[in-house]
């Protein structure tokens, strides 16, 4: 899931759609003049307010349950404001302790695919907070990320990127992360590179993708004490390219990843499970080659509120046991920044509530709280994407796979 560079399609998005042509899609914002050059922040929250804000509560807290929380955490919002929502999530599901915290680099320029200092800082003083938390950061592999670059485009950049042209921004990554105490992050690098929606993706030419994988990786281990774990994570099932054929090999890969939506429409969980690609071969893949999974991404999607889906997908990673998982915690992929999912955020809250790290219940928890109101800072941030899902005048439906020419 992305947001890319604006573009005025809100027509030929709705005539597409309604065509029944859209296979996979994104909502985005457009014309908003409010954007800040280089400063691109992948967003999630619904301010205070908002219809948003307004989510149905459960009748009744669920019960407190005694057995140890996993390695959970959503992606809630890319920068500060998303780890202050953290707390709220945590008192929402009954002071639950979230242990992951996962954001995105913005993909837009390399200064920011770097790690601003001032972009890190907030997540590295909650890592730091606990010893036992976790900081899960999507890298992009290349600037421009979601500017639709042609495929010849992205195989020279690709072939660059291999013979080391971009090697300094990595190392500059990996120094920073280290100085500010985020040695043992994990990197998501180049996600979903199977799919078309970013110019870091697979096809237009995998052997060179893979060599740029592995110098990349080689590059940050290269910086002294350095403990990062990098996770190879593709979108589920076929899409543009098998994703075991973009594998860049066991020394340069930690854990097997995977980003999955309840999509296609009408799609039982089986589907996702057994299709060419999907869940199980994820596991089966990584039981070969004896490394762990992950969920960076999922949550709902094409099917609306569908709480089997929620209950499939917790059964899943109560029987497979990921490394770590973190929801997509924003319309129309989350349960608790997003009010069209009532019943799938209470099968959610139900799972996770009151989950202690210790074996030992908590307190009932007090009457579940909203995110607060982003504080306004000193300089314009961009607009949160996905702020006014499916509402308003000021987005529309992005198409993922490719247009012809005469779009856009």
């Amino acid at each position: 899931m992305g947001s890319p560079k604006r573009r005025r399609v809100k027509g030929v998005c709705g005539v597409i759609a309604g065509a029944g042509l859209l296979a996979s899609c994104s909502v985005i914002p457009v014309g908003l003049p409010e954007f800040e050059p280089q400063s691109f922040m992948r967003g999630a929250a619904q301010p205070v307010g908002s219809t948003e804000s307004k989510k149905r509560e459960p009748a009744t807290a669920p019960s407190p349950s005694t057995e140890p929380v996993p390695m959970v955490g959503a992606f809630l919002r890319s920068d500060e404001r998303g780890v202050r929502a953290i707390d709220g999530l945590q008192r929402w599901l009954g002071g639950t302790d979230l242990r992951v915290g996962h954001t995105y680099l913005p993909g837009d320029l390399w200064s920011n695919i770097e790690g601003r200092p001032r972009f890190l800082a907030p997540w590295a003083r909650w890592r730091n907070a606990e010893r036992d938390r976790m900081f899960v950061l999507n890298v992009p592999m290349l600037e421009r990320n979601e500017e639709r670059l042609s495929d010849g485009e992205v195989r020279g950049l690709l072939r660059a990127g291999a013979s080391g042209r971009f090697d300094s921004h990595y190392r500059t990554l990996a120094e920073r992360l280290v100085r500010m105490d985020l040695q043992d992050t994990v990197v998501v690098l180049g996600w979903e590179m199977n799919g078309t929606t970013y110019s870091h993706r697979c096809r237009p030419e995998p052997q060179a993708w893979k060599r740029y994988w592995q110098r990349i990786v080689r590059t940050m281990r290269s910086v002294e004490g350095q403990k990062f774990k990098f996770d190879f994570t593709p979108s589920r099932g076929r899409d543009a390219i098998p994703w075991p054929e973009c594998y860049p090999g066991d020394d340069v890969v930690d854990i097997i990843g995977m980003d999955t939506y309840d999509q296609p429409e009408g799609a039982p969980f089986e589907t996702h499970v057994h299709e060419a690609y999907g869940l199980q071969a994820q596991v089966d893949f990584a039981a070969e080659h004896g490394k762990e999974i992950s969920y960076p991404e999922w949550g709902l999607f094409r099917n609306g509120d569908n709480p089997e889906y929620m209950n499939r997908m917790i059964d899943w990673f109560e029987r497979h046991k990921p490394l770590y998982q973190t929801i997509t915690d924003y319309c129309p992929h989350g349960v608790w920044q997003c009010s069209h999912n009532p019943d799938s955020a209470e099968t959610y809250r139900g799972a996770f509530f009151g989950r202690p790290e210790n074996g030992q219940a908590p307190a009932p928890a007090p009457e579940p709280e909203r995110p607060a109101e982003p504080a306004p800072s000193d300089r314009p941030t961009r607009k949160p994407l996905f702020d006014k899902c499916f509402r308003g005048n000021d987005i529309c439906v992005r198409i993922d796979n490719n247009l012809p020419d005469w779009i856009g």
